[in-house]
């Protein structure tokens, strides 16, 4: 079974890897030669019409899948070893491998047909994924996962039918048009709030946090480059319908939102995988708000230099959790730079990257992204939830850090701390080379001229005043046994409101779902199997049933009964009658 469970792994690995290659010289030659290719693949003709599969390859979608594809090899490589007590290891691979098509096709569709044939494959093998682990927990995390996702399939499936007007689902040929047609700006607005419900954005951000119930390996698969970003990656494909829009207004307060929520968000957890999760909300919101401002470049920038160090910093808390012997509450660990210094290693450098610490990946595109908002025409909220939500970013990952790192050990049992797995080390340490230069690297290939901000010397520091400020803010509370502002009364429900994510989870449980649901359920039982039963099938049944007895009870020789009886009943009325007369 070892080796056979090795073999698929390997196999897949090594085609992935040779894919991502690929793709790497495909999009260099793309992007110089400035080429794009649409592929139509006729399917079937029948009379005048005709079904055709479309594929555009241009050098974002090979550089996207270069990026998917490099991640996917290296999730499958440590799935080997995180993975390897699982006995469906197979199963396990095959999910994945569904998973990575899924995307696949959603990054290289300009048809909105296609799209929502990897946009619904991402929503359905993510809720497999996420249910993998079968407890109760999991069940309801991917109820709330898969129930979230269907609303922006529904979204989609209204675009597709909104488009019937153009004669054709290729969407790529009627963006102009579209954006410039007051009456077709409606498929601008659904889009956006199908990318909102994909990319977690406020109010649907419940799901990403509870999607931790997957096995850690897909969590670093689903929160660096698949299923997150496809909502990012769609409205970076529809960016020129998002110009002058009143929805896109509201798109960036809700990312912004989404930013500054989740950063706090963060500050209250104790689970490893949760921190991590709302970090990565944090970014989608940063992701989501710059593509807002008319900035898909940057977008695009940002969502490939964090893919790279998201899918190493859960790769890092898959390895402390094994070693933790399944348990993720960080208050229970510390010092674990002493026993395993090659995972700490890795650990710190994807969250620095993270807080955009000078020369690491994620330096390059949250600097640019920062210094943009700086130079642009916005008030003065946004202003501070961007900056704002930056401190935050450092606040709970020097949090995360001094609990991991630097505090005293406190598992209370045995434990058995050793960094010898070679094979998680091997595909953690390929990530962390592209963690530290991908930033640079990306900055050359993807902007054709360099950007050079000009900006007084208090505001071009501004990023590093609000990092200081939240790395001392993220050491001094961790070094506080409880959180100060606890002990009174008065900040009890503050306290609870700012760390249940605004009270999103119960609103979208209770408030949502349980409600739709209950009301579904009501319905059946009422309208299907209540009143249209009573006049429809289960009526005419009743009644049948009735006459059926009754002709019955005629037949088994009962008839001369009620012969006799009427006959009696004739000879007493014919006397009644005499007598009277």
């Amino acid at each position: 079974m070892m080796s056979k469970n090795f073999s698929i792994c390997f196999i897949s690995f090594f085609f992935l890897f040779i894919y991502m290659i690929m793709n790497f010289f495909f999009m260099l030659y793309f992007i110089m030669n400035d080429m794009v290719i649409f592929l139509e693949w006729e399917l079937i003709s029948f009379n005048s019409m005709s079904i055709i599969m479309s594929l555009l390859f241009d050098w974002m979608s090979f550089m996207f899948m270069m990026f998917v594809t490099l991640i996917s090899s290296s999730v499958i490589y440590y799935s080997k070893s995180y993975m390897s007590s699982e006995l469906n290891l197979n199963r396990f691979i095959i999910l994945v491998l569904l998973f990575i098509l899924s995307m696949i096709l959603l990054i290289i569709s300009p048809n909105i047909i296609s799209i929502l044939l990897g946009w619904d494959g991402l929503g359905l093998v993510s809720y497999c994924l996420v249910i993998y682990y079968q407890n109760l927990k999991s069940y309801n995390a991917g109820m709330l996962t898969a129930l979230s996702n269907r609303i922006g399939d529904v979204f989609i499936l209204m675009i597709i039918s909104w488009m019937v007007n153009y004669g054709s689902w290729n969407y790529i040929f009627y963006l102009d048009f579209m954006s410039n047609d007051y009456e077709m700006m409606m498929v601008g607005g659904l889009i956006i709030i199908a990318a909102m419900t994909k990319s977690a954005q406020i109010p649907f951000s419940s799901w990403l946090p509870a999607a931790m119930a997957a096995p850690t390996p897909v969590s670093a698969l689903v929160h660096s480059s698949t299923l997150v970003t496809a909502g990012v990656y769609l409205l970076i494909r529809f960016n020129s319908l998002l110009v002058d829009m009143f929805f896109l207004k509201l798109l960036l307060l809700l990312s912004g939102l989404t930013m500054f929520m989740s950063g706090i968000s963060a500050n209250y957890e104790f689970d490893l995988k949760k921190i991590i999760a709302l970090s990565t909300l944090s970014q989608l919101g940063l992701m989501m708000s710059i593509l807002s401002m008319g900035l898909p470049d940057l977008s695009f920038f940002h969502l490939l230099t964090h893919a790279m160090f998201k899918a190493l910093l859960f790769m890092c808390a898959g390895v402390i959790i094994h070693l933790m012997s399944d348990n993720q509450d960080i208050r229970l660990m510390g010092g674990l730079s002493m026993y395993i210094p090659l995972t700490s290693l890795c650990m710190n450098i994807s969250n620095l990257a993270l807080c955009g610490v000078p020369f690491l990946a994620g330096f390059y595109s949250k600097d640019l992204i920062l210094e943009m908002v700086m130079m642009s025409n916005l008030n003065i909220l946004i202003f501070y939830l961007y900056y704002f939500s930056t401190g935050l970013t450092m606040f709970y990952t020097i949090r995360l850090l001094m609990y991991l790192m630097l505090n005293d050990y406190n598992l209370l049992s045995i434990y058995n701390l050793y960094d010898e797995d070679y094979v998680m080390l091997k595909s953690m340490f390929m990530l962390l080379f592209m963690s530290v230069i991908v930033g640079s690297m990306l900055s050359w290939i993807i902007f054709s001229f360099p950007y050079m901000i000009y900006l007084p010397l208090n505001l071009k520091l501004m990023v590093l005043y609000v990092s200081f400020i939240g790395a001392l803010m993220g050491y001094l509370i961790s070094n506080m046994k409880i959180y100060s502002l606890n002990k009174f009364l008065w900040s009890y429900k503050l306290s609870l409101f700012l760390s249940m994510m605004w009270f999103m989870p119960n609103l979208s449980t209770y408030g949502l779902n349980y409600y739709f649901l209950k009301l579904g359920q009501d319905l059946i039982k009422n309208v299907d199997m209540g009143w249209s039963e009573l006049y429809s099938g289960q009526g005419i049944y009743m009644i049948i049933k009735k006459y059926s007895i009754f002709f019955h009870y005629i037949q088994m020789n009962n008839l001369k009964i009620y012969l006799f009886s009427f006959i009696l009943w004739m000879m007493f009325m014919f006397m009644l009658v005499i007598i009277k007369n």
